[in-house]
């Protein structure tokens, strides 16, 4: 082995963790410098847990013979078969046990009782290191308390004792570099979960100061749910947050894949923006949003029906006006949203829905900019609530 260039691989690591090197190219990176060392690595595999609404973890797979690194996220492990599968792993022996190394040969024996090393031992491998690196309880986030690595090596007479050494030395280094890594990537999870989208990428870019905010025109949806009040006087309590979910589920999908954000959810209400330097281009994606949530609900509704639960449906209204976008609120909790009186009229709008039995309403200011591009026609004037003028309102001919 070159113990010099084992210290230059400390020193790599760290230095490609904290510049925010991508994992699967910091992986890569650190295998082949493993290789130059002197190590006989075949494959490695890091895996650490994350704070995430979907996923547990994420793990990266090096092997040599293969091209490329591999990345993927897991679900949770504690039902179903991820629950099965995790309890037969080298990484749970490793976490309830309380040790820290476990190092053997991929005989049938050990397959037998570890399921996950069966696709390396069918690479060629032989042998295995596994080791656990644990945080302290102040570097711990939600699950994310260790970084699990994987070490294997395809040579007949596995890893020699001064190789597992080696391997012990530069493992804190590695751990410490995807721990940064893995820091940043929850940071971008939850500004993305609770903030949305664009609102997240502008906060994470240090817009977080309170009262910086930006004039901007924006297409602004309001939305809420038809007799929520009345399902959840009459639905046993288990069921509401369930019926929130799901409904929410298909209309924040719908916003998002016509490349709105949703900023808020207020019970059963929805504020999102759409942006877009071509007005007409935001407002059409607002209403391919509209229709996209309106066929999700229906086949959502098929489904409740089939298992006997509350159906319900979306009322939303459209506007576009100036808003002020950023932050908002005191100085130790602040909100990153939009404001202004354009948000008020959105928010009348589709109150109004119910009054003239319609899905959705649209300002006139909103039918105007979209031009062309959906065919809207008249309910009328009508007197919104905090707003001087009646306003002319338009809905989808779906004629």
């Amino acid at each position: 082995m070159d113990e010099l260039k084992l210290h230059d691989l400390a020193t790599w690591i760290t230095e490609a963790g904290l510049a925010g090197t991508e994992e699967t190219v910091m992986l890569a990176g650190f295998c082949e410098r493993v290789l130059a060392a002197g190590l006989p690595l075949g494959s490695l595999t890091v895996v650490v847990d994350t704070l995430h609404p979907t996923h547990e973890g994420h793990a990266i797979r090096w092997r040599r013979n293969e091209p490329e690194t591999a990345f993927f996220e897991y679900g949770r492990t504690n039902q179903g078969q991820m629950a099965d599968n995790y309890r037969r792993s080298t990484f749970y022996q490793l976490f309830h046990s309380g040790e820290t190394y476990l190092r053997e040969r991929l005989s049938d024996e050990t397959l037998a009782r570890y399921w996950n090393l069966e696709p390396d031992r069918d690479a060629g491998m032989k042998e295995f290191l596994a080791v656990l690196t644990r945080f302290g309880p102040s570097g711990t986030i939600g699950d994310m308390d260790c970084v699990y690595s994987s070490w294997f090596t395809d040579l007949d007479r596995g890893f020699s004792d001064d190789e597992i050494a080696a391997i012990k030395r530069v493992v804190p280094f590695l751990a410490g570099a995807v721990k940064s890594l893995s820091l940043s990537r929850v940071a971008r999870y939850l500004a993305e979960t609770y903030l949305g989208r664009d609102a997240s990428q502008l906060v994470l870019g240090g817009r977080i100061e309170r009262g910086v905010a930006d004039r901007i025109e924006a297409v602004l949806w309001f939305s809420d749910l038809s007799g929520y009040t009345r399902i959840t006087d009459s639905a046993p309590p288990e069921q509401i947050i369930p019926l929130l979910n799901d409904y929410a589920e298909v209309v924040v999908s719908a916003i998002r894949d016509q490349g709105g954000d949703v900023l808020k959810l207020i019970g059963d209400g929805v504020l999102a923006i759409f942006t877009s330097d071509d007005s007409a281009k935001a407002c059409a994606a607002a209403i391919g949003a509209v229709r996209a949530a309106e066929q999700g609900t229906a086949a959502l509704n098929e489904r409740r029906t089939a298992e006997q639960l509350p159906t319900t449906r979306m009322y939303v209204g459209l506007h576009i006006g100036e808003v002020f976008f950023g932050n908002i609120g005191s100085p130790d909790r602040l909100d990153f949203t939009v404001v202004g009186p354009a948000v008020n009229e959105a928010s009348r709008i589709a109150a109004m829905c119910r009054s003239v039995d319609q899905k959705m309403l649209v300002s006139a200011a909103f039918a105007t900019a979209l031009g062309a591009g959906a065919r809207l026609v008249s309910v009328g004037r009508y007197a919104l609530r905090g707003v001087k003028q009646p306003q002319e309102l338009f809905t989808l001919d779906r004629g």
